[in-house]
């Protein structure tokens, strides 16, 4: 089975190194590009064709949300979004689903959930979660 191609887009270095450590534990996932803003990240998913992208949404410049709009107008695929701010209910979650989100984690909850998180990207990979289902949030 090939192993499922993954873009990370964060503006901080370490979440960024964090969540490339953490993924490249597993055998069955492949990150095949990290981009610190929107600007890299768009270059990098039209480059890479990626299967999943894990999305920040607080950056410098054009925030997460505006990289997801230009992500489902562009080139749509499956993309997790990652803030201090997912909870359950919270506002942000229902605009990040209903903008085309598949799934939103909690950024503080990456190392301690690291399970959680590489099933839910590898199940958001294999299309097990839709975009128009039940939002998906990770809280704290």
């Amino acid at each position: 089975m090939k192993p499922i191609r993954i873009v990370v887009v964060d503006d901080s270095l370490t979440i960024r190194a964090m969540i490339e450590t953490l993924l490249e534990r597993d055998r069955r996932v492949e990150v095949v590009g990290i981009a610190r803003d929107g600007v890299e990240a768009i270059e990098m998913i039209r480059a890479e064709k990626p299967d999943v992208v894990t999305l920040d949404i607080a950056m410098p410049g054009k925030d997460g949300m505006a990289i997801l709009d230009e992500i489902m107008d562009m080139e749509p695929c499956p993309v997790i979004m990652l803030s201090s701010l997912m909870r359950d209910g919270a506002p942000i979650v229902a605009e990040a689903m209903d903008r085309g989100a598949a799934a939103c984690f909690n950024k503080a909850m990456i190392v301690r959930e690291a399970t959680r998180f590489v099933t839910l990207i590898k199940s958001v990979a294999r299309g097990l979660i839709e975009a128009e289902a039940e939002p998906v949030a990770i809280a704290a």
